[in-house]
């Protein structure tokens, strides 16, 4: 019998360069910001920081960069917030496949899923090289007019079509692949990744979505039929969305809840998977099931009867 081969022993990425984002102007936040900062700066790493974050010190010895040069220049970005800050840095981050990790000073935080106060255990385990890779694709957005783009943006979490106004039904023809699916009378419709599964979408009664699932959930918005239900299709379908020349109310498109764009009579939203990947990092520890416990309350004891 030959002697066994000796492999390579895997040495984990070296992180130097950390960008750190968040939104100053909550003492929880500058606290977690200030803490994080430190630590890094304590590990002898180069520390960048975007504009905004900038602002949670008075200190001309920053290194401050726009998020698209930390995208460049970075190997780990820390954003320290809810999960609206990580979709914020996510998309300006996917096209540069930085590494995001989240730490939560927000509400739910699936997305943002260190504990401020296991921060610096967790930091030091990434740093040793201890961690997971979660690619999530996006939504790239595309609204049509005679047939010519007008508008182009991205989504992580999902693409709301909705009419701007409180009490007024939309009006729109779905077609997934080119197949016409339904002509809808609704609030509007919710077209989520796996990532958004578990944001707006749940809400409105979609599905949950483990997020390595190449899937889009479609899910209505109070739609006026008892027939109308949450649809799962393929990651790779084409969603194209028709605004007919009759309606009377023109719906408005909002990807990640940025700020809303009107659509007109006869223009055409597409939806399909894009091209760039999100790859948030997860330290030792994190479990999707685990998470769903904690955030929506399934942990719940046993009534001994």
């Amino acid at each position: 019998m030959s002697d066994p081969v000796s492999l390579p022993v895997p040495q984990p990425v070296a992180f130097r360069n950390i960008g750190l984002i968040g939104r100053p102007g909550k003492d929880a936040v500058n606290h977690t910001l200030d803490i994080i900062h430190q630590f890094l700066l304590a590990q002898g790493l180069n520390v960048l920081l975007d504009e905004e974050t900038a602002h949670f010190a008075d200190s001309s010895s920053l290194q401050v960069l726009s998020r698209r040069q930390m995208g460049e220049t970075c190997d780990l970005v820390i954003v320290v917030g809810g999960d609206g800050s990580l979709l914020h840095a996510g998309r300006a981050l996917a096209r540069h496949h930085t590494p995001v990790l989240g730490v939560n000073r927000g509400r739910l935080g699936f997305l943002t899923d260190v504990s401020p106060q296991d921060v610096l255990e967790k930091l030091s385990a990434v740093l040793a090289g201890q961690y997971t890779l979660d690619r999530r694709f996006l939504l790239h957005v595309e609204i049509r007019r005679n047939n010519v783009p007008i508008y182009e943006e991205m989504a992580l979490n999902d693409v709301v079509l909705h009419s701007g106004k409180a009490v007024h039904m939309i009006e729109f023809e779905l077609e997934i692949d080119g197949h016409l699916v339904y002509h809808q009378h609704s609030d509007g419709l919710i077209i989520a990744t796996p990532t958004g599964s578990t944001a707006y979408s749940l809400s409105g009664g979609g599905p949950i979505v483990f997020p390595g699932m190449d899937a889009i959930v479609l899910t209505p918005m109070h739609p006026h039929t008892l027939s109308s239900r949450p649809i799962v299709i393929s990651g790779h379908s084409e969603i194209r969305i028709r605004i007919p020349h009759s309606v009377r109310v023109l719906p408005m498109v909002s990807p990640d809840g940025q700020s809303s764009i009107s659509l007109e009579q006869d223009d055409v939203l597409l939806v399909r998977k894009h091209p760039f990947k999100l790859t948030l990092l997860h330290p030792p520890g994190y479990n999707f099931y685990a998470a769903c416990r904690d955030k929506l309350g399934w942990n719940q004891e046993m009534i001994e009867r």
